[in-house]
């Protein structure tokens, strides 16, 4: 069987798996669980024959005329390069993990049917999206990411939190489609061709005349898909969906398209530097905000959103230093431990019955109950906070490493001013993930909240999947720099001393200060007296509350409602914590310039509908009623009424017809 064959049946084999499963959900149930996994399964098995005979050499290419269009073909076309069949590795490896998980997770699930036909399909569109060598079949596999991630969000649809989730991911992510989409047709049109490879030539023969106008266009799209500022809100919202769902996402699909759709055409966007300067800004307040809202997070779920949006802010930072082998590598790394974070916390979520539980100020002595989840997800958390030898440590050596090689001008793919931008945004992001990856995990296996119900042993199936996804978070990184540059382009991956050295030098010391810092409110909560709130400085009120809480918690008298004093992240934001807590208030931007707006002018086209357009409506047809009233009224049926008009009418006849002839 041929590489190309083999690479067709990588898509398609999902697919079939969730076309199956939609069929025979209901009249065979029993078919359901392995037509989620089989298939998904057999998809990896034939992605890694796909990577094995590309092998980083020479990218494999394949094209047929789908139809034709008298203009710009459209064509289903393959290219696999080192990069492509890498990411379908990751892709697959971390469906079938969900899949598997899935069915322990929702194994009481009365929509696990449908649920799990969606995940298929949405691994299918990934893959097509990884192997497709034609921007239009591209955007096939992109849009049908964005309708599955608006039913799986949107999963628990009893719940208006899911509902409102759905509709927001669906509808922002759609905002960065719309121009997109623009720049699609502009850039085929340009090029003359859909085509990948045909687009990155007439990039490297100068042929485009408007190559920034198309990449800014282009760059919103890819802000909605992979969460960036200012298209990020939908990403921590989309938490209402089923935590397997939310690692899928998050790992391998939908945030990693656009990182990836950007790596792929990397040059066109090299052909503006007005574009990579704006990719730089965007990827840089992404990093730090992102961060600063991840440290004031009590949603464990929503920690790891924001921790998504940054990681991806790493990736966009690496692009725009015109380095997409860093920005592949930290992809690659990050869909290993951040799916193995989500699947964790829905490990603890299970354990606690609920996703009412998920926050971290309430969860108190997970360590014994879970320990699966406290093993792997310190594991996981440790290569976030890129502390070697971990995989992340070696990803994001990388990307910092290629801000670097920028800022001293050792190369000209990128302004200096970018890699400037990127390396300070990184360090000063590194900085804050440490601290946020301390708080979590002081905070969920350590923390001092009231205890949850105990919902029994977690199916063996989540807890295995646990452990193989620890592999990769541990090993990665350093098998990677040392085993995969040829499929990087030849690229470098070993890490730098001096980034390496800033990099873990300031992740070390955002975790010391974070530890520091509970203890100096563990502290402080065990011995303030619920009195002192009016003593201390309005600054520190929210703080005092929470201290004052522990030490009156039987006053509270429910469990649930008496969360853990101890949260560094108050103390370490200070008066910014009510403001990164709410996303930096972004939503209420939103509304204000955008939702209030549409909502008046919906408002006033209601009212011109109804009132103007329906009066016009309602009188066409009034007017001809009262006509046929009159008429009806004159219809008496009495004989000589009808005579007696009519000979009033000839006199009148007579009576106009001498006037005339007077007049004439």
């Amino acid at each position: 069987m041929t590489t190309t064959t083999l690479a067709v049946l990588v898509p398609l084999l999902p697919f079939l798996g969730a076309a199956a499963g939609l069929l025979l959900g209901r009249s065979a149930p029993g078919f359901v669980r392995p037509l989620a996994v089989l298939p998904t399964l057999a998809a990896l098995v034939l992605a890694v024959l796909v990577a094995a005979r590309q092998g980083g050499g020479r990218a494999v290419d394949a094209v047929t005329e789908l139809t034709p269009t008298g203009s710009v073909p459209v064509e289903l076309a393959l290219h696999i390069d080192g990069f492509a069949a890498l990411v379908a590795l990751l892709v697959g490896t971390v469906a079938v993990c969900v899949q598997i998980y899935s069915t322990g997770y929702l194994r009481d699930d009365p929509r696990y049917a449908s649920y799990a036909a969606l995940v298929s399909l949405f691994t299918s569109a990934m893959f097509l999206v990884v192997y497709s060598g034609d921007l239009m079949v591209l955007l096939v596999g992109w849009e049908v990411m964005g309708i599955c991630s608006y039913f799986l969000v949107g999963h628990y649809w009893e719940t208006p939190e899911a509902r409102a989730a759905s509709l927001k991911a669906f509808l922002v992510t759609k905002l960065g489609d719309v121009p997109f989409l623009i720049g699609l047709l502009a850039l085929a049109t340009e090029a003359g061709s859909f085509r990948i490879t045909e687009i990155l030539g007439a990039v490297a023969r100068g042929s485009l005349d408007h190559p920034t106008l198309i990449a800014l266009l282009l760059l919103a799209g890819v802000a909605g898909k992979s969460a960036q500022f200012p298209l990020h809100t939908w990403l921590p919202d989309a938490m209402a969906g089923p935590t397997p769902v939310s690692a899928l996402i998050h790992a391998a699909t939908m945030v990693a398209a656009g990182v990836y759709f950007v790596a792929r055409l990397l040059p066109l966007f090299e052909a503006s530097r007005a574009a990579m300067a704006v990719l730089a800004v965007m990827a840089a307040v992404t990093m730090v905000g992102s961060a600063l809202a991840a440290l004031a997070q009590d949603d464990i779920k929503r920690v790891l959103a924001y921790s998504t949006i940054g990681q991806l802010g790493y990736m966009t930072g690496a692009l725009a230093t015109g380095d997409r082998g860093a920005a592949v590598f930290h992809l690659l790394a990050h869909g290993a431990f951040k799916a193995l974070l989500f699947l964790a916390a829905g490990v603890i979520i299970h354990a606690a019955g609920t996703n009412s539980l998920a926050a971290m100020s309430r969860m108190r002595g997970l360590r014994e109950r879970v320990p699966d989840a406290y093993w792997t997800m310190t594991v996981a958390l440790l290569a976030l906070a890129a502390i070697p030898p971990f995989s992340g440590f070696f990803s994001k050596e990388s990307v910092l490493g290629a801000a670097e090689h920028v800022a001293t001008g050792h190369t000209e793919h990128a302004p200096g001013a970018a890699g400037w931008t990127v390396l300070v945004a990184g360090l000063i992001t590194a900085l804050l993930t440490a601290a946020y990856a301390t708080r979590l995990w002081l905070l969920a296996f350590r923390g001092r909240g009231a205890e949850a119900p105990d919902h029994g042993k977690q199916p063996l199936v989540m807890n295995a999947v646990l452990w193989v996804l620890a592999i990769p978070s541990l090993a990665l990184g350093g098998l990677a720099f040392r085993l995969l540059p040829d499929w990087f382009d030849g690229h470098d991956l070993t890490p730098t001393l001096t980034t390496s050295v800033l990099g873990t030098g300031v992740a070390l010391a955002g975790g010391i200060v974070t530890y520091a810092a509970w203890q100096h409110t563990s502290a402080l909560a065990a011995r303030t007296p619920l009195g002192a709130v009016a003593a201390h400085p309005e600054g520190d009120a929210a703080l005092v509350e929470a201290e004052a809480i522990a030490v009156h918690r039987p006053a509270y008298g429910d469990l649930a409602s008496a969360p853990d004093p101890a949260d560094p992240g108050r103390l370490l934001l200070g008066p910014v914590h009510r403001h990164a807590a709410a996303g930096f208030h972004l939503d209420a931007v939103y509304t204000t310039l955008f939702v209030r707006p549409v909502r008046a002018g919906a408002r006033l086209v209601r009212f011109l509908d109804r009132e103007v357009v329906d009066t016009y409506v309602r009188a066409a047809g009034g007017l001809p009623r009262l006509l046929g009233a009159a008429v009806r009224r004159a219809q008496t049926g009495n004989v000589q009424t009808y005579v007696s008009a009519l000979l009033a009418g000839t006199v009148v006849l007579a009576v106009a017809a001498v006037l005339v002839a007077t007049g004439a």
